[in-house]
Protein backbone atom coordinates (compact mmCIF):
# COMPACT_ATOMS: atom_id res chain seq x y z
CA UNK A 1 0.00 0.00 0.00
CA UNK A 2 1.09 3.65 -0.85
CA UNK A 3 -0.04 6.87 -0.06
CA UNK A 4 1.49 9.52 -1.82
CA UNK A 5 0.49 13.30 -0.60
CA UNK A 6 1.03 16.28 -2.56
CA UNK A 7 0.12 19.96 -3.00
CA UNK A 8 1.55 21.38 0.25
CA UNK A 9 3.19 24.98 -0.46
CA UNK A 10 3.24 28.27 0.74
CA UNK A 11 0.28 30.22 1.03
CA UNK A 12 -0.43 33.78 2.53
CA UNK A 13 -3.26 34.10 5.87
CA UNK A 14 -6.42 33.92 4.51
CA UNK A 15 -5.64 31.98 1.41
CA UNK A 16 -6.13 28.78 -0.09
CA UNK A 17 -4.47 25.22 -0.62
CA UNK A 18 -5.75 21.99 -1.57
CA UNK A 19 -3.94 19.10 -0.52
CA UNK A 20 -4.14 15.58 -2.20
CA UNK A 21 -3.78 12.29 -1.39
CA UNK A 22 -3.32 9.12 -4.14
CA UNK A 23 -3.58 5.59 -3.02
CA UNK A 24 -2.26 2.63 -4.83
CA UNK A 25 -2.04 -1.22 -3.34
CA UNK A 26 -5.54 -2.03 -2.49
CA UNK A 27 -9.55 -1.30 -3.04
CA UNK A 28 -9.23 2.62 -2.24
CA UNK A 29 -12.90 2.66 -2.39
CA UNK A 30 -13.03 0.30 1.24
CA UNK A 31 -11.56 2.36 3.89
CA UNK A 32 -11.91 5.51 5.83
CA UNK A 33 -9.35 8.23 5.29
CA UNK A 34 -7.92 10.59 7.17
CA UNK A 35 -5.80 14.05 7.14
CA UNK A 36 -3.54 14.66 10.26
CA UNK A 37 -0.50 17.17 10.77
CA UNK A 38 1.91 18.00 12.69
CA UNK A 39 3.95 21.43 13.60
CA UNK A 40 6.93 22.08 14.60
CA UNK A 41 7.56 21.12 18.34
CA UNK A 42 4.37 19.58 18.23
CA UNK A 43 2.93 15.89 18.52
CA UNK A 44 0.83 14.79 15.39
CA UNK A 45 -3.08 15.99 15.30
CA UNK A 46 -5.96 14.44 13.61
CA UNK A 47 -7.45 17.13 10.91
CA UNK A 48 -10.17 15.00 9.43
CA UNK A 49 -11.46 11.61 8.43
CA UNK A 50 -14.32 10.87 5.89
CA UNK A 51 -16.01 7.63 5.42
CA UNK A 52 -15.85 5.12 2.37
CA UNK A 53 -18.50 6.49 0.54
CA UNK A 54 -17.61 10.03 1.48
CA UNK A 55 -21.03 10.29 2.98
CA UNK A 56 -19.81 11.31 6.94
CA UNK A 57 -16.69 13.39 7.57
CA UNK A 58 -15.65 14.36 11.15
CA UNK A 59 -13.17 17.72 11.58
CA UNK A 60 -11.12 18.41 14.41
CA UNK A 61 -12.32 22.02 16.25
CA UNK A 62 -9.30 24.05 14.88
CA UNK A 63 -10.36 23.70 11.31
CA UNK A 64 -14.06 23.35 11.33
CA UNK A 65 -15.83 25.45 8.65
CA UNK A 66 -12.13 26.65 6.71
CA UNK A 67 -11.45 22.89 5.82
CA UNK A 68 -13.44 20.47 3.58
CA UNK A 69 -12.28 16.79 3.01
CA UNK A 70 -13.70 15.15 -0.04
CA UNK A 71 -12.53 11.62 -1.95
CA UNK A 72 -12.62 10.31 -5.65
CA UNK A 73 -12.81 6.45 -5.56
CA UNK A 74 -12.84 6.40 -9.40
CA UNK A 75 -9.39 8.49 -8.75
CA UNK A 76 -7.84 6.55 -5.53
CA UNK A 77 -7.51 10.19 -4.00
CA UNK A 78 -8.34 12.05 -1.03
CA UNK A 79 -8.39 15.86 -0.80
CA UNK A 80 -7.80 18.24 1.82
CA UNK A 81 -9.76 21.93 0.99
CA UNK A 82 -8.23 24.63 3.07
CA UNK A 83 -9.54 27.78 2.86
CA UNK A 84 -9.09 31.01 5.21
CA UNK A 85 -5.44 29.06 6.31
CA UNK A 86 -3.99 30.81 9.41
CA UNK A 87 0.06 30.94 10.63
CA UNK A 88 -1.03 28.19 13.39
CA UNK A 89 -2.11 25.82 9.78
CA UNK A 90 1.99 25.55 9.60
CA UNK A 91 2.57 21.95 9.83
CA UNK A 92 3.66 18.36 7.38
CA UNK A 93 0.11 17.31 6.38
CA UNK A 94 -0.24 13.63 6.15
CA UNK A 95 -2.67 11.46 4.59
CA UNK A 96 -3.83 8.07 6.37
CA UNK A 97 -5.93 5.13 5.89
CA UNK A 98 -7.89 2.96 8.52
CA UNK A 99 -8.95 -0.52 7.80
CA UNK A 100 -11.37 -0.45 10.56
CA UNK A 101 -15.15 1.23 10.31
CA UNK A 102 -15.84 4.58 12.03
CA UNK A 103 -14.73 7.55 12.23
CA UNK A 104 -12.00 8.32 14.71
CA UNK A 105 -9.12 10.49 15.74
CA UNK A 106 -6.45 8.59 17.19
CA UNK A 107 -3.06 8.02 15.01
CA UNK A 108 -2.79 4.72 16.33
CA UNK A 109 -6.40 3.78 14.55
CA UNK A 110 -4.84 4.35 11.15
CA UNK A 111 -2.78 1.36 9.32
CA UNK A 112 -0.69 3.24 6.86
CA UNK A 113 0.72 6.85 6.13
CA UNK A 114 1.95 9.06 3.26
CA UNK A 115 4.94 10.69 3.34
CA UNK A 116 3.88 14.36 4.37
CA UNK A 117 3.65 17.23 2.21
CA UNK A 118 4.81 20.35 4.11
CA UNK A 119 2.27 23.75 4.08
CA UNK A 120 3.57 27.73 5.11
CA UNK A 121 1.36 30.19 6.09
CA UNK A 122 3.23 33.32 6.15
CA UNK A 123 1.50 36.26 7.88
Amino acid sequence: VQLQASGGGLVQAGGSLRLSCAASGLTFSSYVMGWFRRAPGKEREFVAAITWSGGETYYADSVKGRFTISRDNAKNTVYLQMNSLKPEDTAVYYCALRRGYGLVREKYEYDYWGQGTQVTVSS
